[in-house]
């Protein structure tokens, strides 16, 4: 999207925060989706952040509050043409981050244990902050593939 003046806007950002149920993953997919299309992101690229964001989501959902239902916060900014998002929960944070990284592994035997794993994949960077009964945060980069226009007239739908 342009500015009044046709520049690219950047130094953008946004934040959410919502209870930690099942029914929000499906709107932190689509409220993510429509910020970071301020960048010249493919719809392949869209769908690979919507993706990510959904498995960030889905963990805290099933893994940081077991019990209960607790706040998740997604923070996303654009700077200077790139997005970062960040997914934070304060639940009870992720015992061995080494495992949990591993391919199949998860902590509840009826899920895939794939979540890290596509984070990693579909975006260009992946950290995890996390301590055992204060939470985790994951952070992810994504640059577009195609270049940062000039003038950004063109937009994109969902």
């Amino acid at each position: 999207m342009s500015n009044n003046s046709g520049e690219y806007s950047s130094n953008n950002y946004m934040r959410l925060t919502f209870p930690s149920k099942p029914a929000n993953v499906a709107f932190a997919r689509v409220a993510i989706a429509a910020f970071a299309i301020q960048l010249p992101f493919t719809l392949e690229e869209i769908d690979e952040i919507k993706v990510a964001t959904s498995e960030a989501v889905s963990n805290c959902v099933i893994h940081a509050y077991p019990d209960a239902v607790g706040l998740v916060e997604i923070n996303a900014e654009i700077d200077s043409g790139l997005f970062r998002i960040s997914i934070k929960d304060t639940g009870i944070g992720i015992a061995d981050l080494d495992a949990a990284k591993v391919p199949s592994y998860s902590t509840n035997p009826e899920r895939m244990g794939l979540g890290l794993v596509f984070m990693d994949s579909f975006m260009d960077s992946l950290s995890i902050e996390t301590a055992v009964g204060q939470g985790t945060t994951a952070i992810m980069e994504k640059k577009p593939s195609n270049p940062v226009p000039n003038d950004s007239s063109q937009t994109q739908d969902l």
